[in-house]
């Protein structure tokens, strides 16, 4: 049976978030303080942005460099918004690696994301991205190396960002996921190996 080149480009983690009790412990998701993405040149559309951890020298400062100054650092901290939620709180501190940033993420309907990379933050660098989705429509394209990740809600999915990628969301819903910045250990790169044993179809099943 074929194996696709797409474990390179994502692979989805052996972890699962109750998505449902993370959005009612959210509560109306637009009540939360909002950030609009700062490199507008990127997207068209709504795309906006919520820190839930950042740089402890960042932690009383203004919501820009919460949500953007993330590329350097070595002490991280939760924010309040995040200490006042414990599921989600809770998802954070027990995560098998070691984590730098969270973010929750939205991308309006009708909004895109072009094609780009965020140079080096890929596993064989050390560091990894990964998505998890909260809300998720069936019009939404999330493409990386070419290849559409099938994400759905509630999964953990790491994405090679080193790689050429883009979003479109074509459905009615606004796309809303959480997105972790981790360090590289043993248990993700095992998570890698064993994602090359799956077959391509399992991951559209």
């Amino acid at each position: 049976m074929p194996y696709s080149k797409e474990r390179l480009a994502y692979f989805k983690l052996p972890i699962f978030l109750e998505h449902q009790q993370v959005l009612d412990e959210l509560g109306t998701l637009n009540e939360l303080a909002w950030t609009d993405h700062v490199n507008k040149a990127n997207y068209d559309g709504g795309w906006d942005v919520v820190a839930l951890r950042c740089l402890s020298e960042h932690l009383s400062a203004h919501p820009i460099l919460q949500n953007f100054a993330i590329e350097s650092g070595t002490h991280w901290q939760n924010l309040p918004i995040l200490e006042e939620k414990p599921l989600l709180k809770s998802f954070v501190d027990n995560f098998p690696c070691e984590v730098l940033s969270v973010r929750i993420m939205r991308l309006k309907a009708g909004a895109f994301i072009k094609p780009h990379r965020d140079g080096g933050l890929c596993i064989e660098n050390g560091e990894a991205r990964l998505h998890i989705p909260l809300v998720i429509d069936t019009g939404l394209e999330f493409v990386v190396d070419g290849m559409q990740v099938p994400m759905k809600e509630g999964e953990v999915w790491y994405i090679n960002a080193d790689k050429i990628h883009s979003v479109a969301n074509r459905g009615n819903l606004d796309r809303v996921n959480i997105v972790i910045d981790c360090k590289v250990n043993d248990w993700l790169i095992d998570c890698q190996s064993d994602s090359m044993d799956v077959p391509c179809e399992n991951y559209t099943s």
